[in-house]
């Protein structure tokens, strides 16, 4: 349990990056950031398209990630999910208290720097700016979505382990371990997926 919410806070954060990466390059690329005239309402939509792309790719490796290793942990044994749960809860608690501390104090430092210090282009202002490449992603996607991914673990799972529990005194513990082996290993690639599949210096993902 532990292990999948630091690799969902590792996923998801990684999805934001590159997301953005990508539409830092289209800006510099296509839209001038000097003089008064605004951009385009065309390049405007094209930044926003970017982001919400890799957001969708991000999120699909994720959920399916998380779907099958639902599955294949529901599919081991009743007590083994009511493990898995307890530690899933418990960890993401104490992961999104830290990253929503952390990614406020980062993002208020640049807040400081910028209005109360007047540091604005500066040194430490560049220093600062991991407040907004680091800090935003910390509060604003993968603290917020632990919320969701717990919950849809625990409900699903729930459903799963009746499943599983079903099939067993029908087939035989023999099908379920074989379907939770499968379903682990589905999961593994879209885990492998959520980092190497996303990388910046990889168009495809």
């Amino acid at each position: 349990g532990g292990a999948i919410i630091y690799w969902f806070t590792g996923a998801s954060t990684q999805a934001v990056t590159t997301g953005a990466y990508r539409a830092v390059e289209f800006i510099k690329a296509n839209i001038r950031l000097e003089g008064v005239e605004k951009a385009s309402v065309s390049d405007s939509k094209k930044v926003v398209q970017i982001c919400t792309q890799y957001a969708q790719k991000g999120m699909f490796n994720i959920f399916l990630a998380v779907f099958f290793v639902t599955l294949a942990f529901a599919f081991v044994e009743p007590f083994f999910f009511i493990g898995y749960l307890i530690s899933i809860a418990v960890f993401g608690l104490y992961q999104a208290i830290f990253m929503d501390n952390a990614g406020g104090a980062w993002d208020n430092a640049k807040k400081i720097v910028e209005t109360e210090l007047k540091q604005k282009g500066t040194a430490l202002h560049d220093a600062t700016v991991v407040g907004d490449t680091v800090g935003d992603p910390f509060k604003d996607t993968s603290s917020v979505a632990m919320n969701p991914i717990i919950k849809f673990t625990t409900l699903f799972g729930l459903l799963a382990v009746e499943l599983a529990v079903h099939l067993t005194g029908e087939r035989g513990a023999g099908l379920t371990n074989s379907l939770a082996v499968l379903f682990f290993a589905i999961s593994m690639y879209f885990v492998w997926r959520s980092f190497y599949g996303m990388r910046i210096g990889s168009q495809k993902a």
